[in-house]
């Protein structure tokens, strides 16, 4: 059986197939995608309360080269051979280069599950993986096509580094390590032990949107499609590999694994957005929140634990 929260998501995407009446209201859904964010950090802070040392640094600093490597794959794949446009495959080195933090707290909530090791760090991978592949993607997109992206790119590095999403999930972070798990639990509490119930309501909101997206499919977008459900088996390699040149526990291997199979939904559409016009966001949302998304929450993230168990 499927994990429970991801059951959620199930029925999200069936009630989205048969066409029901049933919405998430707007504002709920920015009430639950803060509280992920916040809990998430904080979750993470607290199990960095006094373990925190200089060897951590030389970890982040290997976890944030992958948000470098990968988009600089992506990029020559979907150019020549999905043969998407320069616009749309500067998007996809985006897309693909980034991570999708609703990936993230499902493999939060199976290594929890499961009962597996993850270190309070891998909320930073989250962050350190998400900024690199934008930046990236944009200095590819003005050094092919030699426009002039300069201002904008600009205005995204403050943009990017004070979204409400980073400012949370670092604040939690540093929030959650200044008091620990015993200090500050008349508040943290609250939050740790409503995640799972707040997950799955993300997750029911993510489902009718994605059958929604799954709804503009056509025959001209297979070699899209193909690319979506191989993408993260194939992303998620170099997370494995890293984690076990890192000598990473268990949980952690499979949350640095989910994140580098995973694409951005929410950081990235916004930023592409604003900086190359041209490039078509609902072809990027298509794979990114149509298929691969529901690829790793349905089958993806248990497929990566199966892999670390076997090369570890």
């Amino acid at each position: 059986m499927p994990d429970i929260v991801v059951m959620f998501f199930l029925l999200g995407v069936l009630a989205g197939l048969v066409r029901s009446d049933l919405s998430i209201p707007r504002a709920a859904y920015d009430v639950l995608s803060l509280l992920l964010m916040l809990t998430i950090g904080l979750k993470g802070g607290m199990s960095l309360h006094g373990a925190v040392t200089w060897g951590l640094v030389g970890e982040l600093a290997a976890v944030a080269l992958l948000g470098v490597l990968i988009p600089l794959v992506i990029f020559p794949v979907v150019r020549f051979v999905v043969r998407l446009s320069l616009a749309d495959s500067a998007s996809f080195a985006a897309h693909y280069g980034s991570v999708s933090a609703g990936t993230f707290a499902v493999a939060l909530a199976y290594a929890e599950t499961n009962q597996l090791t993850v270190g309070g760090q891998v909320t930073l991978y989250l962050v350190l993986l998400e900024l690199p592949a934008i930046m990236l993607a944009l200095m590819l997109f003005r050094r092919f096509s030699r426009s002039n992206t300069e201002g904008i790119t600009q205005g995204l590095w403050h943009e990017t580094l004070t979204n409400r999403g980073v400012v949370l999930l670092v604040g939690g972070v540093v929030i959650g390590w200044l008091y620990g798990p015993e200090s500050g639990r008349v508040v943290t509490d609250l939050y740790t032990n409503a995640f799972q119930g707040v997950l799955a309501l993300f997750l029911l909101e993510m489902g009718l949107v994605a059958a929604d997206t799954l709804r503009q499919v056509s025959r001209r977008h297979i070699r899209l499609m193909l690319f979506a459900v191989l993408a993260p088996s194939l992303l998620s390699l170099p997370g494995l590999m890293m984690a076990l040149a890192l000598g990473l526990p268990a949980g952690s291997a499979v949350i640095l694994a989910a994140l580098t199979a995973s694409a951005s939904y929410i950081a990235a559409p916004v930023a592409i957005r604003a900086a190359i016009p041209s490039a078509n966001i609902g072809l990027a949302m298509l794979a990114s929140l149509g298929i691969t998304f529901p690829f790793n929450v349905i089958i993806g993230i248990p497929l990566y634990h199966a892999l670390w168990q076997l090369i570890s």
